[in-house]
């Protein structure tokens, strides 16, 4: 990929002497460090973008089940996984 665009960036002279000597250090430009960080941290942010929208996605469907009354009580749920852990329990001969 060719490298047209140019990023100046302002920050403390001893961070940017530290990332120097770690670059070096590392045998590697701090240049191709910075692209690799920036990489990383697109990739970060668009991964949890991606992982909210999922997640309103899953609440909206979820409201829309409550308000077209597609929905369980707690209690009806612990009584339809506690007759199938019975059932379960009885054909597998552990059932009381």
């Amino acid at each position: 990929m060719p490298k047209e665009a140019v990023f100046t960036m302002k920050l403390e002279p001893e961070l940017r002497d530290d990332f120097m000597a770690e670059a070096k250090a590392s045998h590697r430009p701090a240049s191709q460090l910075l692209r690799e960080l920036m990489r990383d941290f697109v990739k970060r942010q668009k991964q949890a973008r991606e992982y909210e929208d999922f997640l309103r996605g899953k609440v909206d469907l979820a409201r829309e089940q409550i308000a077209n009354g597609q929905h369980a009580s707690n209690e009806e749920v612990e009584a339809r996984f506690a007759a199938l852990r019975a059932e379960v329990l009885n054909n597998t001969g552990k059932g009381g």
